[in-house]
């Protein structure tokens, strides 16, 4: 009775770890499956999205050779670093906001009770900005001009001015 005992315990033993073997073989098979499946798509959307990011910046100074070019004169004493000139260009811009009748580079007189301010600003190329406008309840945009004077001061110039109706 005892060897009887044995026998099928053994053989419960051996079949037990071959059903664990094969259920984890599989797992492990089917976890590396879905970790391949799970990465390829990862990268689809890494270069999708990187591909829309190059697309949304083809209009910046940061990635337009030519407009950088344009800064650097050959001289030592007049080159202007373009990296450092978005900030300083947009530090400019925005100081105007505190006017007290509103950002005169937004191309838009005072409509109501508040004043047109500049809220957002993206320089394009050596030349153009163009920037995002409110006064709170009406939006606009404009396309400014700006000039590196040999001074190193920035002069801006109002190119063209819209507003968006007002949504109700």
């Amino acid at each position: 009775m005892k060897k009887s005992l044995f026998l099928y315990l053994t053989i419960l033993g051996v079949l037990t770890a071959l059903f664990t073997y094969m259920f984890l073989s599989k797992e492990v098979k089917y976890e590396q499956d879905r970790y391949k499946k799970t990465t390829a798509k990862l990268r689809d959307s890494i270069n999708l999205l990187t591909t829309k990011l190059a697309d949304a910046n083809y209009f910046s100074l940061e990635n337009n050779e030519n407009a950088q070019n344009y800064f650097d004169s050959g001289s030592s004493n007049k080159t202007i670093a373009y990296e450092k000139l978005i900030p300083v260009v947009t530090e400019q811009l925005l100081d105007f906001n505190a006017n007290p009748k509103g950002n005169p580079y937004t191309g838009q007189d005072q409509i109501g009770a508040n004043k047109f301010i500049i809220n957002k600003v993206k320089i394009l190329n050596h030349r153009w900005i163009i920037a995002d406008f409110s006064d709170g309840d009406i939006w606009g945009e404009v396309l400014l001009k700006y000039f590196v004077n040999n001074d190193e001061s920035i002069s801006f110039e109002v190119n063209q001015s819209l507003l968006y109706q007002k949504q109700k």
